[in-house]
């Protein structure tokens, strides 16, 4: 797709999907790392700011192909916010309910994307995305928390309701790549295949963009110009799970999840 193609359909479907980002084999050579990485370090599932302590997940979230269709939605000046790896092991009964990312992440606008990335096949039965076209014209909408083990959603946030008659699978080959937009409603489903399911997500977001709950949030211009410097700088990985930079993750990490929890909806 070309720009003009990427806006258009950001702009009436809410989603973008698939974009070719890379070649599988290349994919391949970055599932090979992610797991290198876990067999030396433990599983990487849901850790946030992963750019900030190994060059592969920094490699694919600065790919010129997938920076180009930020750009063709959020215009030239962008900043990577998060990137983490989202995971499902083959059998497992981890689903994702039906919500939207931005109720949650205490940002002052809309002007975000998120792009989901596969390092393995994403189908419809190994779980891959579902989404709500044309749902991120309603703005947000109501959440509840709810607390069922097998939602991988930090609080089991859930809209309730949701017609799931027009819900449109985002299936997704090795390499490839959908985008998101915050208020799209989105879930998935278990996998049931026997390989595990691996995605990276990545968070990009204009630069007038700002924290709302703090001033200690962080993030890194990938292109353009930043006037604003609503963010600290994150440093991207040039090494491989170094010490310092774990301990600086860390860190991150839980500024993130204190966001979270400062936004959380309230129980029914």
């Amino acid at each position: 797709m070309d720009a003009a193609q990427v806006r258009d359909r950001w702009e009436s479907e809410g989603f973008v999907s698939p974009l070719r980002v890379f070649d599988a084999e290349t994919a391949a050579a970055h599932r090979h790392v992610l797991e290198q990485t876990e067999a030396e370090h433990g599983k990487l599932h849901y850790l946030y700011k992963m750019h900030t302590v190994l060059p592969s997940p920094w490699e694919i979230a600065t790919n010129a192909t997938l920076l180009d269709a930020v750009e063709a939605i959020l215009g030239p000046n962008i900043l990577l916010y998060n990137v983490c790896y989202v995971i499902k092991e083959a059998g497992a009964e981890t689903f994702i309910s039906w919500h939207q990312d931005l109720t949650y992440w205490g940002l002052s606008n809309d002007h975000q994307v998120s792009a989901w990335v596969a390092l393995s096949p994403a189908t419809e039965e190994s779980g891959c995305m579902r989404m709500i076209p044309g749902s991120h014209t309603r703005g947000r909408v109501d959440h509840v928390e709810t607390e069922d083990p097998a939602n991988a959603l930090a609080f089991g946030q859930s809209v309730h309701g949701v017609d799931e008659s027009g819900a449109q699978l985002t299936p997704l080959q090795p390499g490839e790549a959908s985008l998101h937009h915050g208020w799209t409603l989105h879930a998935s489903m278990p996998n049931a295949s026997n390989d595990r399911r691996i995605g990276v997500n990545i968070q990009y977001l204009a630069t007038d963009c700002r924290q709302t709950q703090h001033n200690e949030d962080s993030a890194i211009l990938v292109r353009g110009e930043d006037s604003f410097r609503h963010f600290k700088v994150d440093v991207p990985a040039l090494r491989s799970m170094h010490p310092d930079d774990l301990a600086r993750r860390a860190a991150l990490d839980a500024r993130i999840n204190e966001i979270y929890q400062t936004m959380a909806v309230p129980r029914p």
